[in-house]
Parts: structure tokens; sequence; C-alpha cells
């Protein structure tokens, strides 16, 4: 008999996964528990990322771990969002990490680049050995990427550019940076930018209430050559980046449950335990009814990503697909630890319990990536056959 995952596989998820999958969702797992929670308070306190666990992660195969070749583990993308769900459990941070090295620097080479440039960056991408950050969003520009104002000029055999990105997971610490600019003729192209180059600059962006256990930056580029042989010749226009995007998206869903995961997790062990008019909160018909609906909504989450999975597996999904996936999880798992903190009481606001670091987390979850609003407008759009934006 096969033992019970957790308390929210409430409709046996687990029967739905290949023993494949379920080994690597209870490795990923195991390791979160042993080596990230010890830490992850005190990261979360400091606004710090523990770097030294990276060779950890690359051992677990979970860089691009749904890349087939060039030392990538090579999942299917079921075991893949399991992954993320599992990191998220931990923090958004620790699955931000890996997701922008997976699906927003491995990916557009994979997808979009040369064989040369696909041999040299993905096995040390994978092993850990280099880290990588995506460069779309600008000051000025986030939800518009069309109107980007980062520049791209051609001059002989190379490539100047010149702007500004904003927002940027891992930039501070990133050995190359994937950067989206538009050429003189006002065509989006990447291109893959060491981040060692004269005239880059990645300074760390703080004062930050969410996702404070990760590292975010701006990117300011002046000047900064790079040969025509680091631009990625198979794309161009925003289906590059909006490409990298979903697949990026799809990890989120996942990992959004991982979040939910977590809170009903503490909040069912704390009505438990909590005793208040002389008998535990959990008996109380109000805290039974939140419960009740968290949970409700966590399974609803999982059956919607584990099918977009599937879907994504036969490669028969769409992205607007993934933007419901992305939009609802991470919808309910924001008001789901809304209600944990609730549900918590005054120790709701103490990080003793992960309810608040959740909370505060998912609030950026839900604007990067394509905010809230932008994914209702996405499947507006796939539904209706008329798009309300230009």
């Amino acid at each position: 008999m096969r033992k019970t995952v957790s308390a929210t596989d409430f409709y046996d998820i687990d029967s739905l996964l290949s023993e494949d999958e379920r080994l690597t969702r209870d490795t990923v797992r195991e390791w979160v528990d042993a080596r990230f929670m010890p830490v992850i308070t005190k990261h979360h306190r400091e606004g710090t990322f523990p770097m030294d666990l990276v060779p950890e992660l690359a051992d677990l195969g979970v860089f691009g771990a749904n890349i087939h070749g060039y030392g990538c583990a090579g999942l299917n993308n079921v075991a893949y969002g399991l992954i993320m769900q599992e990191l998220e459990r931990g923090d958004s941070g620790l699955r931000s990490f890996v997701s922008v090295q997976g699906a927003l620097v491995m990916y557009p080479i994979l997808a979009y680049g040369t064989e040369a440039q696909k041999n040299k960056w993905l096995p040390a991408l994978a092993k850990g050995e280099k880290i990588g950050c995506f460069g779309l969003t600008e000051p000025d520009h986030g939800s518009d990427p069309g109107s980007m104002k980062t520049r791209a000029r051609r001059k002989g055999d190379d490539w100047v550019l010149n702007g500004a990105k904003m927002w940027i997971t891992n930039g501070t610490v990133a050995d190359v940076a994937i950067v989206w600019a538009k050429d003189e003729q006002g065509v989006v192209r990447g291109f893959i930018v060491e981040t060692d180059r004269p005239g880059f600059q990645a300074p760390e962006m703080k004062g930050k209430f969410s996702l404070r256990a990760s590292i975010t930056s701006e990117l300011v580029l002046e000047d900064v050559v790079v040969p025509d042989s680091n631009r990625l010749p198979n794309v161009e226009g925003l289906k590059g980046p909006l490409g990298c995007l979903t697949q990026a998206r799809y990890g989120i869903s996942w990992g959004a449950l991982g979040a939910a995961m977590a809170c009903y997790e503490s909040s069912l062990n704390y009505a438990k335990t909590r005793i208040q008019f002389n008998k535990p909160i959990a008996s109380f018909q109000l805290v039974q009814a939140r419960l009740t609906d968290m949970l409700c909504e966590i399974v609803k989450g999982q059956l919607l990503s584990l099918q977009l999975g599937r879907l994504k597996d036969s490669d028969t999904y769409n992205f607007a697909q993934v933007s419901l996936a992305k939009m609802n999880n991470v919808n309910i798992a924001l008001e789901i630890a809304r209600n944990a903190r609730d549900l918590h009481g005054a120790n709701g606001i103490a990080d003793e319990y992960p309810v608040i670091r959740h909370m505060l987390n998912l609030e950026s979850v839900k604007t990067y990536e394509g905010t809230h609003d932008i994914h209702r407008l996405i499947v507006a759009s796939s539904i209706t056959g008329v798009q309300a934006f230009s």
C-alpha cells in the first residue's frame, strides 16, 4: 500500500503519477526539508539567497530538468512541474532561482540558439557552474514589452547594446544574461551577454518586502559590445521572449501550489494544536470551513496543472492554457496564504511559521511573468477571438 504523501493529496493525485514522477518529487521534497528549510528564515531576514546550495541543486538535476541532452536530466514536464512545486513549498525565491536558470536562460539557448551556443552554455548551466538571468522587463515597460527602449546597433561583426532592465532575478550573481533588445529596424532580438563585458552592470535592488530570499537586480548596458555569434539567430520579434515566458509560467503554476500546500498544512497543524475556549480551534465551524475551502482550491489546482503537464508532454498545449493555470493557481495560493495568516492569529505575522513569508512572496508571483489581469486578457482573447490590448 502506497503511503499518503501529505494532507493535501485529498484526491489521491499520487495514483495519477508514474513511479519516476513520484520519485522525483519525493527526492526534491526531502532535499528541501533537510537542506533548505533550516536556513530559509535566516536568508529571508537578511535578504540573501543561499548560493552555497547551488552545487547541491545541480546535483539534484533541477536546472533545465525537462531538457534532453546537454547534461540535463531529460525529465518529462509533469516531473519538472513537481520539482517546481516542491521548491516553492520551501520558498518562491528558491523556485525562482531554478526557474530562471532553466526556463528563461537554458530554454532560449536550446530553442533559439546555434549548436555551438548550446554546447558552450547548456552543460555549464545544468551543472550550476554558470548562473544566468533574463533581461526583458524595463523600468518603464513591464506588461508592454513591445515598447522596450533597449537597443542593439550593428557595428561590423558586432552588436552594441544600450539600455536598462529591471526586476531581474539572479542578475547580480549571473555569469550570463539573455538580453532582449530592438535593432535599428525595430525588430526584437535576443543576445547572450556575458556579464563581465565592459559596460555591463547589475546592481542589486534593495528594500523589498517580497521575495527577500531572492536576488533581484537592475541590468544597465552602456555600449556593451557582443559578437554576432552571441545573437540567438533562430527567432525574431516578441515571440522569442514570450515563448520563454510560457515555459516559466508553466512552472509557476505548479510552484504556486507548493506555497499553497505549505500554508494549508501549517494552518491545519496549527488549528489542531491551538487551544482556545478549552478546545482546539479546529473544532470551530468557521475554521473548519476555511480549511475545507483551502483544500478544495488546492485539489482543483493540482488537477489543472497535472492535465496541463500531460498536454505539454504530448505537445498539444497552448500558451492561453498556461496563462489560465498560472492565473488561477497563483490567485488561489495568495488567497490561501492570506487565510492562513488570519487563521494563525498574531502568530501569522511571525516567521516562526511560513505563512507570512509565502504571503509576501506570492504578491510578487501574482505580478511577475504576466500580471493576473494580463493573463485574464490572454485567456479572454483565446475564447472570444478579440484582443483587448494591442
